[in-house]
């Protein structure tokens, strides 16, 4: 839910005891006089909208640190992930926007960690669109803390098939143009990550399990045994198949 006038007149007073500003100083930074201040922050009066955005500015803060309610993170992620480019999924309204899922990088990492099929195969669109402004060696690094680089690189994997399945069929220019870029960038990781692999021990780690059913020896067996040549490249334990990128991948473009 969106935070109350009192949320927001609660914050904003602790904010700006924080700084060790009296009500003058910041009145002044928002251009009101200190009494109408002194009225808002005792939950007498509003913000405008223009005064809420230079407060996160000057605070540099987001929208969901006003807010007492416990961020739900799907629904963070989801509607992060539909503005980066993944437009088949819906936006969910009374979900206040993330701050911290904002860079793409931040996105990807969290969907991998958090997994959910439709969240990770949303993953796809998204790499592809912000191709040039991820950088997948940082997310790898990040994820390899965890234990989970193998997902990334699975993802990676997942997406680059996606994308040559799609320049498979008629394309508009402008998507040709951007799969295309995609697969050098994809390629060119997949490439380093096989030269690493033949070097390494990671055929011999236990499986990474990514769907949550997974809660017993013989569900996992049941998986591994249905499990794409990809899942088992990189050791995932997971029902995603390839096609599901693909259908993700196509459904963000015909939803564009």
């Amino acid at each position: 839910m969106p935070p109350t006038r009192g949320q927001i007149a609660d914050k904003v007073r602790q904010l700006r005891k924080q700084r060790a500003w009296t009500q003058a100083e910041l009145s002044k930074r928002l251009g009101l006089s200190q009494s109408r201040l002194s009225e808002i922050e005792s939950g007498r009066g509003s913000f405008t909208a223009e005064q809420f955005l230079q407060i996160l500015q000057l605070f540099n803060v987001g929208v969901d640190q006003f807010s007492s309610q416990a961020p739900d993170h799907h629904a963070e992620l989801q509607n992060v992930l539909a503005r980066l480019g993944a437009s088949h999924l819906r936006e969910l309204e009374q979900v206040l926007p993330s701050q911290r899922l904002e860079a793409v990088g931040n996105a990807v990492r969290e969907g991998l960690i958090l997994g959910g099929p439709r969240l990770v195969t949303a993953l796809a669109p998204v790499l592809v669109l912000h191709i040039d402004a991820v950088n997948l060696h940082a997310i790898r690094a990040k994820l390899a803390t965890l234990g989970l680089d193998r997902r990334l690189d699975w993802l990676v994997d997942n997406t680059a098939h996606a994308v040559r399945e799609e320049l498979g069929s008629r394309l508009p220019q402008e998507w040709a143009r951007r799969y295309r870029r995609a697969l050098v960038v994809l390629q060119s990781s997949l490439d380093f990550l096989e030269h690493r692999e033949r070097a390494s021990a990671d055929a011999a780690l236990p499986p990474d399990l990514l769907d949550s059913h997974i809660r017993t020896k013989s569900t996992l067996r049941a998986v591994l045994a249905e499990s794409s040549p990809i899942s088992r490249r990189w050791g995932i334990a997971t029902s995603l198949q390839p096609q599901d990128f693909v259908d993700a991948l196509r459904a963000a473009r015909e939803s564009g």
